[in-house]
């Protein structure tokens, strides 16, 4: 495993680590409901921000960053990973469980199944990245699932830069949601999948464009349900106490990341800054010098 100059100290006396990435701020909404759900346990989360959006690179390109990942949060102690990332999920969480045999995983699956049992109309909206639609993941998902709803996808281009930049209800991201959304409801939509984490930090704003009749899932509870039943399984859920506050990390900068936080999830968080180093494969490894 790769050299990663320095650790954070982190007690695990309590339960066992629970690492949390994803490309951006969108994993703060797994992360969120994983406090939710398992508040005691200690968490990890990294932001790989100067990557961000992960859904248009190539998904070799998106498997060694996620490698990376997972090897700087299990240097650091992670004894269960969550790819809190549906591109990250699509191109690679099969290749990572090969990797890191040793290391559960949850990932993160588009909530087509729930969508196609709950449709009166037939009709489904899906938005997730361009990644994410063309992954071997999704194309199974509505194989077996939704062989008999209509589907109708968006990619909502620019979307996840306006939320990393805080942007949940300016013009442009209410542009990129009507220009998505419209065609569906003209189509008979009373259900919206949400295929991508950055998403459900624009949900009140989807809410007010499809009105209280479509139903729109967000899929960061039911990860966050299936992580707190694999440290349950595994023996390693921490006891009641005092709730923990996670330790977060990013490849761009820590002060954006903290005001972003608290406008996401309303709460200040502690971040530290990663640096990528280009080498063959890429290692991720503490900033020696604070990126501001």
């Amino acid at each position: 495993m790769a050299d990663h100059s320095a650790s954070i100290p982190f007690s695990s006396s309590r339960g066992s680590i629970i690492g949390v990435f994803d490309s951006g701020v969108g994993g703060l909404s797994i992360l969120h409901s994983l406090q939710n759900i398992i508040p005691n346990q200690p968490m990890l989360f990294i932001a790989d921000q100067a990557h961000v959006p992960y859904g248009p690179r190539p998904l070799q390109e998106v498997r060694e960053f996620s490698v990376a990942i997972t090897d700087f949060l299990i240097s650091q102690g992670a004894e269960i990973i969550v790819v809190a990332c549906n591109t990250a999920s699509a191109a690679a969480l099969n290749f990572l469980r090969e990797q890191f045999p040793h290391i559960p995983f949850v990932g993160m699956e588009p909530a087509v199944k729930p969508a196609a049992e709950q449709t009166l109309s037939g009709v489904v909206g899906v938005l997730a990245t361009p990644a994410t639609f063309q992954g071997p993941l999704y194309t199974s998902v509505v194989e077996r699932f939704a062989s008999q709803v209509r589907i109708m996808q968006n990619t909502c281009s620019g979307l996840v830069e306006q939320i990393e930049s805080g942007d949940l209800q300016g013009q442009k991201t209410r542009k990129i949601l009507l220009d998505a959304l419209n065609p569906m409801l003209d189509a008979g939509i009373d259900t919206v999948v949400l295929g991508c984490t950055h998403y459900p930090f624009v949900i009140p704003l989807i809410q007010e464009i499809v009105g209280d009749q479509v139903r729109v899932i967000n899929p960061a509870e039911a990860v966050a349900r299936q992580a707190k039943r694999l440290v349950e399984k595994y023996g390693i859920l921490a006891a009641q106490g005092k709730s923990t506050i996670p330790h977060c990390y990013t490849t761009s900068s820590p002060d954006t990341l903290q005001s972003l936080a608290i406008k996401l999830i309303g709460k200040e968080i502690p971040v530290t800054a990663l640096c990528w180093n280009s080498h063959s494969p890429v290692v991720l490894s503490i900033c020696k010098n604070r990126l501001s």
